[in-house]
C-alpha cells in the first residue's frame, strides 16, 4: 500500500452532472451534444483544423494511419524511445518500422540523424513529444517538406504544452503536423479515464476522417440528409467514443486553468525540494530545451545506471512512495526482435529506458506529507 501514488485523477465535481445530463438528452453513443462541446473547445482553443474524439490516443493512432492510406511495406520512421501504441498503429498496417534516436539531453527524437534514415518508401516521420515536450518543430518540418513526408505528432501527453520557433512565436503542440494525437488517459493532466482525439490540421483530409470516424461509413452525410443511403465507402472502425466520456471530459476542460495551476505547483515544489532531498543519490534532474514550453506533466530524473535506478526505486518504496521508471525502448523489445529485424543500437534511447525515473506527479498531491515520508 503506497501513501503516495505515482498518479491520482482528478475530478472536479461537475463530471456526474454533465453525465447526468447527457442521460437526459437520450443519447448516450458517440457524436452527441459533449462530443461537439469538446470538439469544438479543442478547435478555437488551439486553432486545430478538425478534431475527433476517440477511445484513447491508440485508436487515434490507428484512425491516422488509415487516413494516410498507407501499403504494406511502406516505411515510418518514429522514435525507438515511445509507448508501444505509437509503433503499433503502423505495423497493424504492415508497414515498416524504422526507429530514431533521442537526443542526448532529453526524451525527444534527434534530428540530425533523420535523413539518413529516409529511403524512398518512407512515408511519415512520427514526432512524439516526450511528457509534453516539445521535440524541434522547425527542424522536423523542414525534414519532412523537404523529403514530402506526412508529419504526425504524437502529442499523448501533450495538452498544453507549446512550442516557441526560431520566430519566437509560441505554438500548441499538435498544430505542426498533417495530424496529431492526443490522449485523456487517466495519469494525463487532463483525463476522461481512458480517451483520446485526432487533430486534422490538413484540410483535404476532413471528409475522409468522418468517414474513418464512423466506421468507415457515410452516416454523418447521411444524417445530414446529403446522401440518401447509409453505406460502407472506406475502411473505418468504432473509433468515437461515448457521451458519458465525453460528458466527464468537458468537466475537466471547464476547468483547465485550474488544473494547470495546480500542477505547476506541484512541479515546481519538485524542483525546488526533490534535489535536495535526495542529494545523497546524485541524480541527474530534467530540463525543458529552450525551444519547448512546460505543461507541468511530469518531473524526471536519471540515475547513473540500470542498478543505481533500483536502489532509487527501493528507496521510495520503502517510504511508501510510488515512483515508476518509464518506457523500455521498442527496437530492443521481444517483438521487434522476434520478427528478425536487425539489432541495432540506439544508445540514446536505451539510457533514457534504463535510467530514468518518474516521481509522483498530480494535482492534489500532498507535498507536505511527501516531504515528510522522505525525510523519515
Amino acid at each position: 500500500m503506497f501513501l503516495i501514488p505515482f498518479n491520482k485523477p482528478f475530478s472536479t465535481g461537475n463530471e456526474w452532472a454533465y453525465i447526468q445530463d447527457a442521460t437526459k438528452e437520450g443519447k448516450l453513443a458517440a457524436d452527441g451534444k459533449y462530443t461537439r462541446k469538446c470538439q469544438s473547445f479543442f478547435e478555437k482553443k488551439y486553432g486545430f483544423k478538425k478534431t475527433f474524439l476517440t477511445h484513447s490516443c491508440t485508436h487515434a493512432l490507428e484512425m491516422a494511419a488509415l487516413l494516410m492510406d498507407l501499403q504494406l511495406g511502406d516505411e515510418i520512421i518514429l522514435p525507438s524511445y515511445t509507448y508501444v501504441s505509437t509503433a503499433n498503429a503502423f505495423a497493424l498496417r504492415g508497414c515498416k518500422i524504422v526507429f530514431a534516436d533521442c537526443r542526448s539531453d532529453y526524451p525527444g527524437i534527434d534530428v540530425g540523424n533523420l535523413p539518413q534514415l529516409i529511403t524512398a518508401k518512407t512515408k511519415a516521420i512520427v514526432a512524439v513529444h516526450y511528457g509534453g515536450i516539445s521535440c524541434d518543430m522547425d527542424e522536423l518540418l523542414a525534414v519532412s517538406q523537404r523529403h514530402n513526408l506526412y508529419l504526425l505528432e504524437d502529442a499523448a501527453a501533450g495538452i498544453e504544452g507549446y512550442y516557441t520557433g526560431k520566430n519566437q512565436i509560441k505554438r500548441p503542440l499538435g498544430s505542426f503536423g498533417h495530424f496529431a494525437t492526443f490522449s485523456f488517459h487517466e495519469t494525463k493532466n487532463i483525463s476522461c479515464g481512458e480517451g483520446g482525439m485526432l487533430v486534422i490540421n490538413d484540410a483535404k483530409f476532413i471528409d475522409k476522417a468522418n468517414l474513418v470516424w464512423n466506421r468507415g461509413t457515410n452516416k454523418k452525410d447521411f444524417a445530414l440528409g446529403k446522401a440518401n443511403k447509409y453505406e460502407w465507402i472506406s475502411l473505418g472502425s468504432a473509433f468515437a467514443p461515448s457521451e458519458i466520456n465525453a460528458a466527464w471530459l468537458w468537466a475537466q476542460l471547464e476547468q483547465i486553468e485550474a488544473i494547470q495551476a495546480s500542477r505547476e505547483k506541484v512541479w515546481h515544489w519538485h524542483q525546488d525540494n526533490l534535489p535536495k532531498l535526495l542529494e545523497e543519490f546524485d541524480l541527474e534532474w530534467m530540463t525543458v530545451p529552450k525551444h519547448s514550453g512546460n505543461n507541468f506533466h511530469l518531473y524526471y530524473a536519471l540515475a547513473k545506471n540500470l542498478k543505481h535506478r533500483e536502489q532509487v526505486l527501493n528507496f521510495f518504496k520503502h517510504k511508501k512512495i510510488l515512483a515508476v521508471f518509464h518506457y523500455q525502448s521498442l527496437h530492443s523489445s521481444p517483438y521487434y526482435l522476434s520478427q528478425n529485424f536487425k539489432k541495432i543500437n540506439l544508445c540514446q534511447a536505451d539510457k533514457f529506458s534504463e535510467r530514468l525515473i518518474r516521481f509522483p506527479l498530480y494535482s492534489n498531491l500532498d507535498t507536505d506529507k511527501l516531504k515528510q515520508l522522505l525525510l523519515n
